[in-house]
């Protein structure tokens, strides 16, 4: 399956992908065909496109609107520095943090919308990575949803 026809089909467009924004590499290649994403947010040219936490300033429907976006900075930024996302063989880890209140329990239905936009793309069983949904009470920038995956190249 070629993932950019399959993107083509599911009618999504990569955004450009985010700049980095610290001291650190975006994705790091070991064990040979491993890679690992340092962790990616919900941002258009550097800025947040949500701000503020699940429970309180954002609705669960927003929350998963961010970990889509999330996943496609992802594809992008993997799409940049792999130079072919039909070299990605399938997702090992899919590792979800939702900025959200104490009294907020539905991070893994917030991670839902980015696990099933990988699930749409790459197809099931290679989008079905193990995963963590991890509530924490703040996120840098204010931002809702930061994502970090391990994939498997070919």
């Amino acid at each position: 399956m070629d993932i950019y026809a399959k993107l083509k089909e599911l009618e999504i467009e990569l955004p450009p992908p985010p700049p980095t924004g610290g001291v650190y590499s975006p994705i790091k290649q070991f064990a040979d065909k491993l890679v690992y994403t340092s962790g990616a947010g919900p941002n258009s040219e550097g800025a947040p496109l949500w701000k503020g936490k699940l429970g309180s300033d954002l609705t669960l429907e927003e929350g998963q609107e961010a970990a889509k976006c999330t996943a496609l900075n992802i594809l992008a930024i993997l799409h940049r520095d792999l130079g072919d996302l039909n070299r990605i063989k399938g997702l090992v880890k899919v590792l979800g943090f939702v900025a959200s209140t104490s009294d907020f329990y539905d991070q893994p239905k917030v991670m839902n919308a980015a696990t099933q936009l990988f699930i749409d793309v790459f197809g099931d069983p290679e989008g079905r990575a193990a995963r963590s949904a991890i509530g924490t009470n703040t996120l840098p920038g204010d931002i809702p949803v930061e994502i970090e995956l391990i994939l498997e190249l070919k």
